[in-house]
C-alpha cells in the first residue's frame, strides 16, 4: 500500500519561520542603540525619537499585561514568562519610555506621525476569569500591536524602521503561539 500525504497542508508559518524570524528580532533588537536624532528644531525631540520613546512605552505596557496575566493566572506563568522577557527586552531596544517627553502634545505628535496608540498609560489591564480568554486578549493585544508598528515603519528612518519591523515580527509570532497553543 503507498503512503499517501495529508490532504490538508497545515495553515499558517512554520515552526521554524517563526523561531528564525524571532531570533532575527532578537539579534537586530540586541544590535540596535538608542541614538539621538539628528533633525531636531529648536531642541525638540523629532517624530523618530517621540515614535521611539512611544513604541517603548506600548512595550512597557504590553510587558504590564503579561505580568498582569501572569499574576491573575499563575498556572500560565511557564508558558507567558518567556514571552514577556522578550517584550520587555523590545521596550529596552527602543529605549525606556521614561527618558520620553512627558507632554500631551508630544504623545498626540507621536501617534500622528505613525506611532501606534495606547490604550491606557495609567489603568492596569483587565484580566478575564477564564484563562483561555486571557491569553486570548495578550494574542489580540501582540497582534494589534504589531500590525500598528508595521504600518508605523514606513514613515521612520533606517535604523528605527528596521527595529520596528523586527519587533513587529516578533510580535506577530508572539500572537501566532499564543493562539495556536490554546488550540
Amino acid at each position: 500500500m503507498p503512503f499517501t500525504l495529508p490532504s490538508r497542508a497545515p495553515s499558517g508559518p512554520r515552526r521554524r519561520t517563526l523561531l528564525a524570524s524571532a531570533a532575527g528580532a532578537f539579534a537586530l533588537a540586541g544590535c540596535s542603540a538608542s541614538e539621538p536624532s539628528t533633525d531636531t528644531a529648536g531642541g525638540s525631540p523629532s517624530a523618530a525619537d517621540r515614535a521611539r520613546a512611544r513604541a517603548a512605552r506600548d512595550s512597557e505596557e504590553l510587558a504590564d499585561h503579561y505580568a498582569a496575566v501572569i499574576a491573575a493566572h499563575p498556572a500560565l506563568s511557564k508558558r507567558l514568562t518567556p514571552l514577556r522577557a522578550e517584550v520587555v527586552r523590545h521596550a529596552k531596544a527602543f529605549g525606556d519610555g521614561a527618558h520620553a517627553t512627558a507632554s500631551p502634545s508630544a504623545t498626540v505628535s507621536a501617534t500622528a506621525a505613525g506611532a501606534p496608540a495606547s490604550t491606557s498609560a495609567s489603568a492596569s489591564p483587565t484580566v478575564p476569569a477564564e484563562p483561555k480568554d486571557a491569553v486570548g486578549d495578550l494574542a489580540a493585544a501582540e497582534r494589534t500591536l504589531a500590525d500598528a508598528r508595521t504600518k508605523a515603519l514606513v514613515e521612520m528612518p533606517g535604523e528605527l524602521a528596521r527595529l520596528l519591523a523586527s519587533v513587529a515580527a516578533a510580535g506577530a509570532a508572539h500572537a501566532y503561539l499564543l493562539s495556536e497553543g490554546a488550540k
